[in-house]
């Protein structure tokens, strides 16, 4: 019975992922939101498919997921590397929950809760959500952005001062008697229970820096892969039920173990074998988090419980934007960490729990309380749209609108449009020659970057006719494009060309369809340039030099592999919307390319071909 019950609740969870998490993305919404609304569908107050009767069977599941999530977070984080973020971290990430704990304990105040549970209510509060923001910057590719890397430290921050409120709330709770016990502990003197705790953290210090990387590498002795993930997760349940015996959080002490393998071999190793875990435990954890959705408590105070969301998203917003300000980080990041932040967090629902057991809080705040933060979470990917298609748009215009192309006081024989990723390789290359080059680049912020690197580069958009015209490309002899949005680079080729149909053009294109219609636009096939091609022939150059090729038969192969690249792209330019034909003469070049191979291998190399060896003899 017990069986086919947990058959049918794992068949529930995952299908309600399966089903609404690809329409939720497709949406543009996240795949959070949707194990969120998946999650409130199937649980106990809605359709009543999943979970106990107050939701805590699938919460009690999914926790696991946040306990990894930490481990891996704490991989991430080499000592050095925690010590070089001090300044986020505890600067800004310690006003943070300062700031807002102080705020939502005044404000509770003001509505008359007590002192006590006015600042457990704080700092409940001033946590956000750490699985929900960490996987919402990564899906939109914002955290290596200067928003998404300080709201990283925040949430750094607050994961770490988890340790010292579970260590205050037993001095809140409303009487010795009703503080938490945890099993064996609380036989201890009073003085002792604070010393095991300690104890258990240097114990996990100790074992991770002398014990477990030994134990890994008597694991790997055995070449089974499978051995080094059992062990990977068996040292993590240990840790969680160690903390929960001394009555930290499991979650926190996972962290602590991650921070401490941060420096390991076996890091990486650690890492690709808990993904596949972790991704799906936390969408476990998403769906659990909207299955905890009291709509009895929603159904019946459905305005309190509005507002109370709406003020704590702009409470915290607020506090953020203005610390933010404060520390003067700039433009669209200051949007971005105020509405990342926003949220309540997971360890909200472990704290209030432990607020209920101690007395701190009474049941009915608390439930109140759990149904806003699940709220406010699940409205937090609205949060990033609204950042995304909103904010940050307008913010990039605003600041784009306000500062004029620069005014160009230099001519060049070359103009080269674009000097990012690819474009700086370029015109570095090109200025190294002695070539004199007028570079133009759209990106204000990059601009500046650039120019603190010594390099002079004009702040303009070179699509537009009247900034080339300044940039002197009535003199030029050669425009190079490099710009990433293809769209722009076909429509700058179409309008030079149709004004200077002398001047020459070359343009990076990102792939083949981009270069026939770069070629069908008029330009040359070796002056569409395919991005990848260069780097991707060097690679191949070395590793066949490393695996014991002579270096003139490898930078000869290359060179005849370049001209057959040219020579097919030439025969496939007019079929190349034909699908049959262009698959047919695909198979015959590579035919042709192999035969010919066959044939240099068959050529004796001669003796002067060692003097391409020197070089490599030399390395050595």
């Amino acid at each position: 019975m017990h069986a086919s019950h947990f058959f049918l609740s794992a068949f529930i969870y995952l299908g309600a992922a399966v089903l609404l998490v690809p329409i939720a993305h497709r949406l543009g919404l996240g795949s959070v939101l949707g194990y969120l609304i998946g999650g409130a569908m199937i649980g106990p107050f809605v359709l009543g498919w999943v979970g106990g009767t107050q939701g805590e069977e699938a919460m009690h599941f999914a926790e696991f997921g946040v306990v990894i999530m930490l481990f891996m977070i704490g991989l991430e984080l080499e000592p050095a590397r925690l010590w070089r973020m001090r300044g986020p971290i505890f600067g800004l990430g310690g006003l943070q929950v300062l700031l807002t704990a102080l705020s939502v304990m005044g404000i509770a105040m003001a509505f008359g809760l007590e002192s006590k549970p006015a600042l457990a209510t704080g700092m409940i509060l001033a946590l956000s959500s750490t699985a929900i923001v960490i996987q919402t910057l990564q899906e939109k590719a914002l955290m290596r952005t200067d928003g998404g890397a300080d709201s990283f430290a925040v949430l750094l921050f607050q994961d770490i001062s988890v340790i010292p409120m579970l260590a205050v709330f037993p001095l809140l709770a409303a009487s010795v008697s009703n503080m938490e016990h945890h099993g064996w502990l609380h036989e201890l003197p009073h003085w002792a229970q604070p010393l095991v705790t300690l104890g258990a953290v240097v114990a996990i210090v100790i074992a991770g820096q002398f014990i477990v990387p030994r134990g890994f590498a008597i694991l790997a002795k055995t070449g089974l892969r499978e051995l080094l993930t059992a062990a990977a997760l068996l040292l993590i349940v240990g840790v969680a039920l160690l903390m929960t015996q001394v009555g930290l959080s499991p979650a926190l002490g996972a962290f602590v173990a991650g921070v401490v393998l941060a420096g390991s071999h076996y890091r990486h190793e650690l890492e690709s074998n808990l993904e596949p875990f972790k991704g799906l435990l936390l969408g476990l954890f998403f769906l659990a988090v909207g299955a905890s959705l009291d709509f009895s408590v929603i159904a019946t105070k459905p305005l309190l419980v509005a507002s109370l969301v709406i003020a704590l998203i702009t409470l915290k917003a607020l506090v953020i934007y203005v610390i933010a300000t404060v520390l003067k980080i700039r433009g669209s990041h200051r949007w971005l960490l105020s509405l990342a932040l926003a949220q309540g967090g997971e360890f909200a629902f472990a704290l209030l729990s432990m607020a209920i057991q101690q007395e701190i809080l009474e049941a009915e705040t608390a439930r109140l309380l759990v149904a806003v933060v699940a709220l406010s979470m699940a409205i937090t990917p609205l949060l990033f749209i609204i950042y995304e298609r909103i904010l940050a748009p307008r913010y990039t215009a605003v600041s784009r609108e306000q500062r004029a192309h620069d005014r160009i006081d230099e001519h060049a024989p070359v103009i080269l449009a674009g000097f990012g990723r690819f474009g700086n390789f370029v015109g570095r290359f090109m200025m190294s020659q002695g070539v004199k080059v007028t570079v133009l680049e759209s990106d204000p912020d990059h601009v500046d970057m650039l120019r603190k690197f010594g390099f002079k580069v004009f702040y303009g958009d070179a699509t537009r006719l009247d900034l080339l015209h300044a940039a002197g490309i009535d003199q030029a002899c050669m425009l190079i494009i490099a710009l990433a949005d293809q769209a722009k680079v076909a429509q700058l080729v179409t309008e030079v060309r149709a004004k200077f149909p002398k001047l020459r053009i070359l343009a990076r294109a990102h792939d083949y369809d981009q270069r026939f219609e770069l070629m069908s636009l008029g330009l040359a096939a070796e002056d569409a340039v395919h991005e990848q091609m260069g780097s991707a022939q060097e690679l191949a150059v070395r590793a066949l030099r490393a695996l014991g090729k002579p270096a003139y038969a490898t930078e000869r192969a290359a060179r005849r592999w370049k001209r057959y690249d040219e020579e097919t792209v030439h025969l496939l330019v007019p079929v190349h919307e034909d699908e049959d034909a262009y698959a047919s003469i695909v198979r015959e070049r590579r035919i042709a390319l192999t035969q010919l191979f066959e044939k240099d291998l068959a050529e004796l190399p001669d003796d002067s071909d060692a003097g391409w060896e020197i070089e490599r003899a030399e390395e050595k």
